[in-house]
């Protein structure tokens, strides 16, 4: 009779823990997912811990359309207002392309004071380019005066943990090559001891000349084996028929899945079997997108569990 009750207490404790493990650690609001042309629909990604409302905008390409449209989906029950002042706790910009801030420039004059988080040559080009009383009026704290204070630059170092303010969550910055020479970035999200991953516009390693991607595949290698990381989130702007010196600086359906590979080369397949890698950046141009969805499930060997985000609609991991 002891040994049935030892047994059964085990296997109570077992079922609580994969309760616990399959509860989702992330909630996720697109609020734009395309790579250019629709003005209204570009990368931007609230991210929060589940059950909370603390969250940080990875990129802000398109901020009040896309709010608008997860209000119109009941994702939030408040005034579009109270989401970009209070939800928002602060920004993570990967570069400094339009697409992925224009939607923080414009709605400045609506928002609430909060923290841009970024590598030193984004908020350099943040200064030089937008917050300069010529393109903007400087909503920074540092730069043309008069600085009106909205933003306060948080300049990351790369690999180097930092808390985000008024939030639970902390991120790690890895650079990455966007075309010869810019750089953009990657977050490691952290909430408590699960991860997220977003990557910014990238190229692969063979074509960039760089092995950014290859570092920030060892640094995630062990949260991949761990089953602590939830959610990969990389782009893939152009269908396997672009031409390689069109890319700019972008995946590729064929490219991303090289890239995976070498990843799991690092992991073991097995650990990347049913891991959700959420595709960022899709170009909205020609038969572009049907093309990328099909070449991508064509080519995912890896059995990588493959999402294809819609803006406004709440994602969990």
């Amino acid at each position: 009779m002891r040994v049935f009750h030892w047994n059964f207490l085990l296997l109570l404790i077992f079922l609580t823990h994969q309760a616990v493990a399959q509860q989702p650690a992330f909630t996720v609001v697109p609020l734009g997912v395309k790579g250019g042309l629709n003005e209204g629909n570009l990368s931007a990604y609230l991210v929060a811990p589940a059950g909370t409302t603390s969250y940080v905008c990875l990129d802000a390409g398109s901020l009040h359309q896309g709010i608008a449209k997860a209000i119109a989906n009941k994702v939030f029950s408040v005034e579009a207002d109270t989401v970009l002042r209070r939800y928002i706790k602060g920004y993570l910009i990967s570069h400094a392309h339009l697409d992925h801030v224009a939607g923080l420039l414009l709605n400045a004059p609506d928002d609430a004071p909060k923290p841009i988080y970024a590598l030193p040559a984004c908020i350099a080009a943040l200064q030089t380019s937008y917050f300069n009383w010529q393109a903007w009026p400087n909503f920074g704290n540092e730069g043309s005066q008069p600085a009106l204070q909205k933003y306060q630059y948080q300049r990351l170092v790369p690999r180097q943990e930092t808390a985000i303010e008024r939030t639970p969550m902390s991120v790690q910055c890895f650079p990455l090559s966007h075309g010869s020479s810019y750089q953009s970035a990657a977050f490691l999200l952290r909430s408590q001891e699960t991860y997220l991953l977003y990557l910014g516009d990238t190229g692969a390693d063979e074509l960039e000349k760089s092995h950014h991607l290859l570092d920030l595949w060892h640094a995630i290698q062990p949260l991949v084996v761990a089953g602590k990381l939830k959610a990969i989130f990389i782009e893939a702007s152009y269908p396997n028929e672009q031409p390689e010196n069109q890319l700019f600086g972008h995946l590729t359906p064929a490219r991303l899945m090289q890239e995976l590979t070498v990843l799991s080369q690092l992991t073991g397949t097995k650990a990347l079997r049913g891991l959700p890698v959420v595709v960022t950046h899709v170009k909205p141009t020609a038969a572009n997108e049907a093309a990328i969805k099909r070449q991508l499930k064509e080519g995912n060997k890896l059995g990588v569990k493959l999402l294809f985000p819609e803006q406004g609609q709440r994602l969990k991991f």
